[in-house]
């Protein structure tokens, strides 16, 4: 066996002594346990996840659906860029949600604003879904549908080969479709993106990167 186990474990002893588990000598990808705990990934704002190491390419259409709970009204969600201005980028910004989708000739942003300031903080789980076919975007929140103008109509791919960071990314990467550094502080699950026939549901304990994630459990018992 070569992965770690997702579990919780107590009291341990060895040779009748008690460890102590507050001061480890070192310590790795390891969190606390929670009384209630939920299926999903934890997000712990200090961090991100980073998957498909060699580089996930948008191009014309993809659809990006997910589920967050969080409490914070700023985080990134998800980006995905090029070294040029290609990209595409979810994150929170004040309590809104915003898809941005760059295809080369300049950015386009859909915005989703909630009736009450902090009605998607409310750390109760929301359902995201953004689109992008070829230069037009959508969002959909908890089935409220936005959408957006693109003056842009003759550009139609966002070239992108980098990795797909979700909630945040290095310090040392550029994202041109994210305005926001702050880590996402909460909980995601059920990732997929799909172009065309293609859905691919994204499983966080294969990422390739993880910095502040715990991907086996989410604290908390709101449902």
């Amino acid at each position: 066996v070569t992965h770690s186990i997702p579990a919780c474990i107590g009291s341990l002893t060895i040779n009748s002594k008690q460890l102590d588990k507050e001061s480890p000598v070192s310590i790795f990808a390891v969190n606390k346990c929670y009384v209630t705990v939920q299926d999903g990934t934890f997000f712990d704002g200090s961090g991100f996840a980073a998957l498909v190491r060699e580089g996930y390419k948008v191009r014309s259409d993809v659809n990006i659906t997910l589920e967050f709970r969080t409490t914070a009204a700023h985080g990134v969600l998800l980006g995905v860029s090029s070294a040029k201005v290609d990209a595409i980028g979810l994150e929170i910004v004040n309590g809104k949600v915003l898809f941005h989708v760059n295809n080369g000739a300049g950015r386009i942003t859909a915005t989703y604003e909630p009736r009450g300031t902090n009605s998607l903080c409310d750390g109760k789980w929301h359902k995201l879904q953004a689109n992008k076919s070829k230069h037009r975007i959508s969002l959909i929140i908890d089935g409220n549908l936005v959408q957006t103008d693109n003056p842009y109509i003759q550009s139609t791919s966002a070239d992108t080969n980098n990795p797909i960071y979700v909630g945040g990314y290095p310090v040392d990467v550029k994202q041109n479709c994210l305005t926001s550094r702050s880590s996402f502080h909460g909980c995601l699950r059920n990732l997929v993106l799909t172009k065309g026939q293609q859905a691919e549901l994204f499983d966080f304990s294969r990422a390739f990167d993880l910095r502040g994630v715990f991907p086996h459990s989410c604290p908390g018992a709101e449902h």
